[in-house]
């Protein structure tokens, strides 16, 4: 099914949280044997940091270091199963993947405040094969300000050095991501970008009421420019599927709210609108998840085609529609 996942945390969960396994034999979400069962053509995998977990060392200096060895380990797993999977840094190298049969890894980092003022560092990680950015994750950084549940805050945008960085990357041939800004660092980006943006792993927020949801003036502008949003299977961002408020969404992640939110970026966005970006591996499932794990992703495309969308759109979900933005940005 030419499966693309435009988020996933398995780095993060391989390395700090479970600290075993590796990418054949995981508790993952994520695995070879799952992506092979999947049809992944290529996933992307964050090196994310939280800032938290390095205030004691260094802050985001600790965090670009915890990304740096991130990079190294997926490309040492890499080498470790060459017929598996290779890293991929351009779309020409995706379909050249796919052709010797290989799932494309592509590398990403979640939270642009490892950056911590340097431009040039942003050289430095696109020259490690960063193709993607997350400018930031749920705390203000050098880039600019996160979702916020305060109205005034969520109102802040890009600092001057973010401007700075939206352009750069848009120069390099990285994609920015808006998954986790403010509503004013969204529209900030919209404003200085040339080329597609996308929110790799975001929802509606008509249906579950979230800051770390995209509203329909969101989706409609995003769409409007060429970019797409990856649906995301965390609970507290899919609710029920129906409109409801966030403090009183289900966390359960339902196929059901799953296909409610896709049908609603259609209406809204378009057909060329909708991708996945499924935050597997970054956050607990708890029992919780009806599709637990990337080789149960038929689920999904199950209840979309009971739902009434065309193979064609389908298609467009599963990968085509995020691929394009990448023939154009990378």
């Amino acid at each position: 099914m030419n499966l693309i996942d435009m988020h996933c945390d398995t780095l993060w969960k391989l390395m700090d949280m479970d600290k075993k396994g590796n990418l054949m034999e995981n508790h993952c979400s994520v695995s070879i044997p799952y992506m092979e069962e999947a049809g992944t053509k290529a996933q992307f995998f964050a090196c994310f940091t939280c800032l938290r977990d390095f205030e004691d060392a260094g802050g985001y200096e600790g965090c670009y270091g915890r990304v740096q060895e991130m990079i190294a380990y997926l490309t040492e797993q890499a080498k470790c199963y060459p017929e598996q999977i290779k890293l991929a840094k351009s779309y020409s190298d995706m379909q050249e993947n796919e052709r010797e049969g290989k799932v494309s890894a592509f590398l990403t980092v979640e939270e642009g405040g490892v950056l911590n003022g340097e431009i040039g560092r942003l050289d430095r990680l696109y020259g490690q094969g960063i193709r993607l950015m997350t400018l930031m994750w749920n705390y203000e950084n050098c880039i600019g300000h996160p979702n916020s549940r305060d109205g005034v805050l969520m109102g802040k945008g890009l600092k001057p050095f973010g401007i700075q960085v939206v352009r750069r990357m848009e120069e390099l041939g990285m994609i920015v991501d808006v998954s986790h800004a403010s509503d004013g660092t969204f529209w900030d980006v919209l404003k200085y970008s040339e080329k597609p943006v996308v929110a790799s792993h975001s929802n509606c927020r008509m249906l579950c009421n979230h800051p770390r949801n995209l509203t329909d003036e969101m989706i409609r502008s995003l769409a409007e420019t060429g970019g797409v949003a990856g649906l995301n299977f965390y609970g507290a961002f899919l609710g029920t599927g129906k409109i409801e408020e966030a403090d009183t969404a289900r966390e359960d992640s339902k196929v059901e709210a799953m296909t409610a939110h896709i049908l609603h970026m259609i209406r809204v966005g378009g057909s060329g609108f909708p991708a996945i970006g499924t935050d597997f591996d970054g956050f607990d499932p708890d029992g919780s998840l009806e599709i637990p794990d990337v080789s149960k992703m038929e689920r999904l495309w199950d209840s979309l085609k009971k739902a009434g969308v065309p193979e064609r759109q389908l298609d467009g979900i599963w990968g085509q529609n995020a691929e394009r933005v990448m023939r154009e940005v990378l």
